[in-house]
């Protein structure tokens, strides 16, 4: 059965785009009818997929999640492992500008009725201790030396100047710090960039929101995780700033360079690529990881700022974190393939880990449950907390959606959405408090620009690459 453009029924929940011309694995995509229908509106991402399907070492699939939407070369919301031994390639066009952008969950420890009581003092005193918005700067100020030991040891580093504790950093992705770093693979600009940033949340979709748990799922899943109905929870959402984003352009470079050496036939000049064991390869892997490293940081200084701004307004709090994920990486990681175990490179853009239960990379806590999963919405919608499954394993690398996914590009919403509107309108219909640094952004984030975010978490469910746990919605959001 056809539904549009280029898919084929598998399941109700799993479609495929089938080998053609030069794609070397078909497409698969997940979610439902409803969403594959919508998607398929936009041909720029069946032509996305089809391109990195063509990418040489590519094994299994080129993957998309039911959030996926155009990006640059790789879709948004895409997968895709490759095989170094197969002549496998690494694409920053395929990780992303935003290296590492990942959610931070924490736990308060009190329920929506006090924080209610106390929501504009302290929505106020978040707003100003956490800096945001396009080149915010934080107070920590760093000098070359200082970042390089960022870029090595990640949240580490901040858990060492006071920003948090080591329990912290057991309930992070690889414990806040990658290894195979190498700060003198950043330049120099990308260091000059960053120095004011740290602890900063940047702008576009990033935030910090304050969220009560409205709907428990799995009450045994739940019950391990710490968190029950009408608990107050927090989210953290940004990634590794203008270090990260400076990576990206200068490696995106390389990499056209690289293609050309190395006769790699690019199916779109955005997918740039080298080949994994190349030194260009190699280089961008440890300068990738380093801004992971630094992502994870940022993350982790925000979370510090944020205990204080709790311990001015409510100090009988106790925030925990409960897990970070990031997404917009690429990792070397085992899997099992026509029932043989291989190293691949798996790349996820704008699509997080859903890795199952005994997982080797999980906090002792989560290992019967599977990896604690954190799909983010956007202001005014609900997120999700799920956690990974054995058939995302098999299905997808281990991996799944990272959020709902935008339906109209950035200036197309701000054409239909006037930014001081829509924080009006979520104040008067939903007692949610926006506090923006930017109305421009308000309106470039507003809900209906965005999937329908209970929608894309029943895909990814009922396709099984991750399960609901608990239903979360906003109370009070700071923005870029």
């Amino acid at each position: 059965m056809m539904i549009k453009m280029d898919f084929e029924k598998i399941d109700n929940y799993q479609w495929k785009v089938p080998k053609e011309g030069e794609m070397r694995v078909p497409g698969i995509f997940f979610g439902s009818k409803e969403i594959v229908e919508d998607v398929s509106k936009d041909e720029k991402v069946i032509e996305q997929i089809k391109n990195v399907a063509k990418l040489p070492g590519i094994q299994k699939a080129a993957m998309a999640m039911p959030d996926a939407h155009r990006g640059y070369g790789f879709p948004i919301g895409g997968v895709a492992a490759f095989d170094s031994e197969q002549g496998g390639i690494i694409s920053a066009g395929a990780v992303g500008y935003d290296i590492s952008c990942g959610v931070r969950a924490l736990k308060t420890g009190l329920k929506k009725d006090i924080v209610r009581e106390n929501i504009e003092e302290l929505a106020e005193t978040l707003y100003n201790m956490v800096p945001a918005g396009l080149g915010s700067k934080g107070e920590i100020k760093l000098n070359i030396s200082q970042m390089d030991e960022v870029l090595i040891k990640g949240a580490e580093w901040a858990v060492e100047k006071g920003y948090g504790t080591k329990e912290d950093l057991e309930y992070i992705e690889e414990n806040g710090r990658m290894e195979n770093t190498d700060p003198k693979t950043v330049s120099k600009k990308a260091k000059e960039r960053q120095k004011k940033e740290m602890g900063t949340l940047g702008s576009g979709n990033h935030y910090l929101e304050l969220q009560k748990v409205t709907k428990i799922h799995d009450k045994g899943k739940a019950k391990i995780l710490g968190i029950e109905k009408n608990d107050v929870m927090i989210m953290i959402h940004c990634g590794s700033r203008a270090l990260g984003h400076q990576v990206a352009t200068e490696y995106t470079e390389k990499m056209k360079q690289s293609s050309r050496k190395h006769n790699i036939k690019l199916p779109d000049r955005e997918l740039a690529a080298a080949p994994i064991n190349s030194d260009t390869g190699q280089k961008y892997i440890k300068a990738m990881n380093s801004a992971i490293n630094l992502a994870a940081a940022n993350r982790q200084v925000i979370t510090g700022l944020t205990r204080r701004a709790f311990d001015q307004v409510l100090p009988e709090a106790k925030l925990k974190t409960m897990y970070e994920i990031n997404h917009n990486t690429c990792k070397k990681e085992e899997h099992m393939l026509n029932g043989e175990k291989k190293e691949l490179y798996v790349h996820r853009k704008g699509a997080t880990r859903s890795f199952g239960p005994e997982s080797k990379i999980l906090p002792k806590k989560y290992m019967k449950i599977g990896q604690p999963v954190l799909i983010g919405g956007t202001m005014g919608t609900a997120s999700y907390i799920l956690t990974g499954t054995k058939k995302a394993m098999e299905k997808s690398f281990g991996s799944t959606c990272h959020g709902a996914g935008r339906k109209m590009s950035r200036t197309k919403a701000k054409k239909e959405y006037w930014g001081q509107d829509v924080v009006k309108r979520l104040k008067n219909n939903k007692n949610i408090i926006i506090k923006a640094h930017s109305m421009s952004g308000a309106a470039e984030e507003a809900p209906g620009a965005y999937k329908d975010i209970n929608k894309v978490a029943e895909s990814v469910e009922k396709a099984g690459i991750s399960r609901r746990v608990a239903k979360v919605e906003p109370m009070a959001v700071i923005k870029g």
